[in-house]
């Protein structure tokens, strides 16, 4: 069940009297509570709220010191805590298999900030 079927659930139950004013409000705010932790308001969330997914996509910077071409994969070792020639592989091959290693490269190069 969603978080506004709940809502909608409970807001039901409070108006024809089953749950209590406060009852109603303990309710609200355990759904409220347990929506904000789900994956996918991670997805929607602003940056003010501290999900760290957003919060890590807002850090992402191409890298100055660790860089070949333009800084994207050792941008993309900071970011993951992996090293940055596992991303120079999988841009290779990426570009081997397909062609859209090359494609994503030069869109987060283009895209992506470059670190102060």
């Amino acid at each position: 069940m969603s978080d506004s079927e709940e809502l909608n659930r409970l807001a039901d139950l409070h108006q024809r009297g089953v749950l209590s004013d406060e009852e109603f409000a303990k309710a609200k705010e355990r759904v409220l509570g347990a929506g904000a932790r789900t994956s996918a308001s991670y997805a929607y969330a602003t940056p003010q709220s501290g999900a760290p997914v957003v919060n890590a996509l807002n850090a992402f910077r191409r890298s100055r010191e660790d860089r070949w071409i333009g800084g994207v994969c050792g941008g993309l070792a900071k970011l993951s805590g992996l090293a940055a020639w596992f991303w120079r592989i999988v841009f290779v091959a990426l570009t081997t298999c397909a062609g859209g290693g090359l494609l994503l490269y030069v869109l987060l190069w283009i895209f992506v900030p470059i670190e102060d």
